[in-house]
């Protein structure tokens, strides 16, 4: 990557998981940022408030400002895809140039974007409803499920065939590592488990875990 690139700006919480996506993501293609750290609300520090607002209508992280180009960025999927498309040059993050690999890096990145998600009746829903409870625990083991035989139908680490991350893992680490927060156990899905530690361990997404907290507080 060219020393003269102003460094990108990542606008993140520490605490969610999508941020860390697009930090993961610039650490391995190298790309130099920094970060600031947003509140939940709408104070003049707050996602919901008006200085924010300027940078991601929707008033969620991450969003992504990038001096070189002037593009701004928001919600991690386009984010991510800006990144590919424009500092992706050598397809670090791309398993291949095939359509058929265009088409497995969108089918199991879509997979995450539509099915791998919080639980919010777990910790956020203002009364105890068991039933939502249930039901969402029910769709996280599914997709859990899914996602064990994807990384049991071939010999690699990671979520599509190959030596190397991709965007695929980048997108989806982030929320399987916060399994035990939403008080999931992988018993039954030793596939998961290798993978996260596989990604886990890489030196780009311990970076990324270890900047977005120290980023600086708006």
């Amino acid at each position: 990557m060219s020393s003269d690139l102003k460094p990108l700006v990542l606008h993140a919480h520490s605490t969610g998981p999508n941020p860390y996506k697009i930090a993961i993501a610039l650490e391995a293609l190298a790309i130099p940022y920094e970060v600031k750290l947003w509140q939940f609300g709408d104070g003049e520090n707050g996602l919901k408030g008006p200085r924010f607002l300027k940078i991601s209508e929707n008033g969620r992280v991450p969003a992504l400002e990038d001096p070189n180009t002037g593009v701004v960025s928001w919600e991690s999927g386009a984010c991510l895809n800006y990144l590919l498309r424009v500092y992706d040059k050598e397809n670090k993050l791309s398993p291949g140039n095939s359509e058929q690999d265009h088409v497995d890096l969108d089918k199991w990145t879509f997979f995450l974007v539509s099915s791998i998600g919080p639980n919010w009746f777990r910790h956020y829903h203002s009364s105890k409803n068991d039933d939502a409870l249930a039901r969402y625990e029910e769709q996280a083991y599914r997709t859990f499920g899914v996602l064990e035989g994807q990384l049991q139908s071939h010999e690699g680490s990671y979520i599509l065939p190959g030596k190397t991350m991709s965007a695929a893992d980048v997108h989806t680490y982030p929320w399987v590592y916060q399994h035990g927060y939403a008080q999931l156990s992988l018993d039954k899905y030793p596939g998961i488990s290798k993978w996260l530690q596989a990604v886990g361990g890489l030196k780009e997404v311990k970076a990324a875990y270890e900047k977005v907290p120290k980023g600086e507080e708006m």
